[in-house]
């Protein structure tokens, strides 16, 4: 009964942090490296392909408040306060840096290396998923 109950807890724990890593964004510019802080799931803008705009770092332009316009893109925490619930990460926010937009979110795993991104406005139906790969 012990071993059952050890390599249950193990499993999901494994399964509850599969998320982690960096996952390449659909259109190729851009780098998630998804990690942990305590018990929720965090996400960052960790490698961009064209990080400057006339040899300086992109900054947070589209932002709405002021005070934020001025931080680099890059090393930019977008994914925030995501819980594991059963197989899937929800009750998070994604930030689009290109409109200065938060999101509600959910993510899933389609396989070990494919990973839904859902960001929507009041329910999940309203709204668009992208599929990130894991960058090996």
């Amino acid at each position: 009964m012990l071993l059952f109950v050890a390599v249950s807890f193990s499993v999901s724990a494994q399964s509850k942090d599969a998320i982690l890593g960096k996952w390449l964004n659909p259109s190729g510019e851009g780098q998630i490296e998804i990690y942990k802080k305590g018990d929720k799931f965090y996400g960052k803008l960790a490698w961009m392909k064209e990080p400057n705009l006339n040899g300086k770092p992109k900054l947070d332009a589209k932002n709405p408040d002021e005070n934020l316009q001025k931080r680099a893109l890059l090393n930019l925490e977008i994914l925030k306060d995501f819980v594991y619930d059963g197989g899937k990460w929800t009750d998070g926010t994604i930030y689009d840096p290109k409109s200065g937009k938060t999101y509600s979110c959910n993510m899933t795993l389609k396989s070990a290396d494919v990973l839904n991104i859902r960001g929507y406005v009041g329910i999940s139906l309203l709204g668009r998923s992208e599929t990130f790969r894991r960058v090996k």
